[in-house]
């Protein structure tokens, strides 16, 4: 009896130490005090760049907020209460500021909802007002920003659906808009946890092929099904500026709804029937309808039947009319394209897509603009003679860019780009675009020029520039490029008019601010003000430091140490790196830096400088490329590669005498994640690892996962190599694995982490898993992300400093 009792303590205390049942906790306040506090607004400017206004919203949401009902259903997360997503991000202040004359004051919004969760920002055509929703206890409601008197009010009080698409449009004129709202007969929810089951949820599959990716959050039941046609309904209604409501279109799962530029017509989508349960919404049936702005039906144009099975690879798309748009230079014009190899890449073809429009009435034939080599993804328009086209193929990350002829399809496309997508060094940048009298963005000309402005990434460092091609004749002349020395500057816009450019400027302590640069002066005028709220930490070093892989391969990281660290002292550190493993098909890509060591630092939640207040010396951003080249794919190669960048890492940093080697850790979410585990398996580099949110069994994601498109049949000798978990016999060192029990995101299911730490606990393993209720694949509530800290600080005392309580 002694010896049963004394077994069954044993056991108890087993169990006991296994599970803990313990309450949130917070970090220490050197950590605290960088991350408890208030963050700059969101800037929103209009197009004449006038005006300003300032959207505020607190830093996290708490976990009572990530508690309110949710229903999962078909990709979606929906609070069928309110009619809104259930993990919508809301702002609860606005603030205005008017940059032209002496008063330039920030002036508070006036008339704004108590308790506010505000959402669905939208400008109105004129600029003169933004309509936005208000999310209340049980309803979300539709309200109005007057930005030049900076108040506002509730334009209507039906309850908006705010569950599919978009929400909000409006009229060409400003003075009216078109609102989803929910409708008055929809029928009350099944409380699928109350119902009792009629028989068993059947699915088949006669032969086809439908090689998925491993979707979350989708339809399960026919009680779901049910659920989410009630959920997506809508009712359309028009809804004037003085309160004015008229039903528009009647009930339907309305999707989007777009306005063509001169306001006349109106595309609108909706989902129809059959649902599915192996894909999200975004595949089900689809039905685009053009109305007129009276809502009268013109044409049914598009009907996309269920998409459960496509043809193999990132490249695959479907058959037929795809990428349905407006023309943004026309009054009435339709964009879509075709899939001249049938979306199947595979296929052998001379172009892969061909691109049409179809003018209103929209009752002749579609004339063809152009075809694109590879898959088609946008143009940017100018007039009826020039417009930018472009596409890309993500095999070998080609991508090219087109100037044509919208009016004259018989002439002969220039191929302006033609470059691997990857190469940031040769990104000749972006299109600057002005809005036309439809108030749409076109390409910004002055006669045969166009204009780019662009990062400017060099092997020499960081240079944002703006440039001025000819069309024509493929000359570039550069207009500006920024020779801010200790500090980064962002192009975010220029005006061909006024020669003024819109910036961006910040250093590591300086808080990035806005500001005006015309081109003729040098000094920018500066119209933002945001001060730095991370006061604590303006004395770190940081320095982009570059190293080499032992293949030859030039990596990089961002390297910071303590403030007031001595770095002759020759004091030996111990040091926390954070990496995200990324994949490339050719080794010059693969060996340029974005870092820039001028950026701002700034230490949020799921940032490793935190531990820089911890006497931790910090790498992040550590280059991880894997490089497949050729025929090679990248994760031919994986484990060898990954061990390879993180033992150069390591090396570069000691080699500048500033950390203890066996004092390192690894750290990494998501993707990230996966690194860490293979890198405590593979290598004997580091004394402990941080993993939040992976995956670690590839044989649950077996249709393709990251980048890898083959599927676990054509190359399972890969997907086991690559899978922690069919290693875990072989984890040398403590493992902290952190995970959101409702992660989303697509193959990060929380069983990933739940079933790699039983295999190793059960194989004796140092390990700890932190299930986070309520959290998704990021962390949003604050009393998560402060545990979140407090673990991962604790864990690095014990298994890295050799810390003890």
């Amino acid at each position: 009896m002694k010896t049963f009792l004394l077994l069954f303590f044993v056991i108890l205390c087993v169990a006991v130490q296994a599970q803990e049942d313990i309450s949130y906790q917070k970090p220490d306040k050197a950590i605290l005090d960088l991350i408890d506090v208030p963050r700059a607004p969101l800037v929103s400017m209009d197009n004449e760049r006038e005006w300003i206004v300032f959207r505020y919203r607190d830093s996290y949401k708490s976990i009572k907020e990530l508690s309110e009902e949710e229903l999962r259903l078909a990709g979606l997360r929906i609070n069928p209460k309110t009619n809104i997503g259930s993990r919508v991000t809301y702002y609860n202040n606005l603030k205005v500021q008017h940059l032209v004359g002496k008063d330039q004051a920030v002036r508070d919004v006036e008339g704004l909802p108590e308790d506010a969760r505000l959402t669905n920002f939208v400008w109105s055509p004129d600029q003169h007002y933004i309509a936005f929703t208000n999310t209340g206890d049980d309803v979300v409601t539709l309200w109005l920003l007057d930005v030049q008197s900076a108040t506002a009010k509730q334009l209507s009080t039906l309850p908006v659906n705010a569950n599919l698409g978009d929400v909000i449009n409006w009229f060409a004129d400003s003075h009216a808009l078109l609102l989803k709202t929910v409708p008055s007969d929809r029928k009350p929810l099944i409380d699928t946890k109350l119902v009792v089951p009629t028989g068993p949820t059947v699915s088949e599959n006669e032969g086809q092929k439908a090689q998925n990716r491993t979707y979350q959050d989708l339809l399960k039941n026919p009680n779901d099904e049910f659920n989410f046609e009630q959920l997506a309904l809508s009712e359309i209604v028009k809804v004037d500026l003085d309160g004015t409501e008229t039903k528009w279109l009647p009930t339907a799962m309305y999707d989007n709804i777009r306005f063509s530029p001169d306001g006349g017509y109106v595309l609108v989508s909706r989902v129809e029937k059959p649902f599915s349960y192996i894909v999200p919404y975004s595949r089900f049936p689809e039905i685009s309808t053009i109305y007129t702005s009276d809502g009268e039906l013109v044409k049914t144009v598009l009907e996309v039947p269920l998409l459960e099975e496509l043809p193999q690879g990132f490249m695959a798309c479907r058959a037929g009319m795809r990428d349905l748009s407006w023309r943004a230079d026309k009054p009435a014009s339709l964009i879509y394209a075709v899939a001249l190899d049938g979306g199947d890449p595979e296929k052998e073809v001379e172009f892969r897509d061909e691109v049409f429009e179809l003018d209103a009435p929209f009752s002749d034939e579609a004339k063809s603009l152009l075809k694109t080599i590879n898959r088609y993804s946008g143009i940017v328009w100018g007039n009826d003679q020039l417009a930018i086209a472009t596409d890309y193929w993500r095999n070998n990350r080609n991508t090219k860019t087109y100037v044509f002829n919208p009016s004259d399809a018989a002439q002969q496309p220039i191929v302006l780009f033609d470059r691997n997508y990857q190469d940031v060094y040769s990104d000749p940048g972006r299109f600057v675009t002005n809005r036309n009298q439809f108030n749409r963005e076109i390409l910004a000309l002055d006669k045969d020029n166009a204009f780019l402005t662009g990062a400017g990434y060099t092997a020499e460092g960081q240079f944002p520039f703006l440039d001025k091609v000819n069309l024509k004749t493929k000359t570039t002349t550069r207009l500006y490029q920024s020779e801010l020395k200790d500090k980064v500057e962002s192009i975010l816009d220029f005006d061909v008019a006024l020669k003024r450019l819109v910036v961006r400027i910040e250093s590591p302590t300086e808080y990035p601010n806005y500001f005006f640069r015309r081109l003729k002066s040098s000094k920018p005028e500066q119209i933002t003000f945001f001060q730095n709220p991370f006061k604590s930490i303006e004395g770190v070093y940081k320095e982009v430091i570059k190293y080499k892989r032992a293949d030859g391969l030039e990596l990089s990281g961002t390297l910071y140490l303590p403030a007031g660290y001595d770095r002759a002292s020759g004091k030996k550190l111990p040091m926390l790196m954070w990496a995200y493993p990324r994949e490339f098909k050719d080794r010059a890509s693969a060996g340029q830096t974005t870092s820039n060591p001028n950026e701002f630092t700034y230490p949020y939640y799921g940032s490793p400088i935190l531990w820089l207040t911890k006497g931790y010396a910090v790498l992040d951003d550590a280059s991880f490329p894997i490089v497949g080249e050729g025929d090679e794919e990248p994760n031919d190669t994986y484990i060898e590669q990954l061990v390879s960048n993180a033992k150069a890492a390591i090396d570069a940093v000691d080699s500048l005498g500033y950390i203890d080697c066996t004092k390192v850790a690894v750290g990494g979410h998501s993707y990230g994640a996966f690194m860490v585990a293979n890198l405590l398996t593979h290598s004997d580099l580091f004394a402990a690892g941080i993993a939040r949110s992976g995956a670690y069994n590839r044989t649950l994601t077996p249709f393709g996962f990251q980048g890898e498109e083959r599927n676990y049949w054509e190359a399972p000798e890969v997907y086991y190599e690559m899978s922690p978990f069919m290693h875990a016999d072989k984890m040398k060192y403590p493992l902290l694995m952190i995970h959101g029990e409702a992660d989303n995101n697509s193959g990060t299911y929380p069983m990933q982490s739940e079933r790699y730490f039983n295999a190793l606990k059960g194989l004796g393993a140092t390990v700890r898993l932190v299930m986070l209720p309520k959290e998704s694949h990021g962390y949003a509530a604050k009393e998560s992300i402060l545990h979140v800290l407090w673990e991962q600080d604790q864990w690095l005392k014990k298994y890295v400093a050799g810390e003890t309580e």
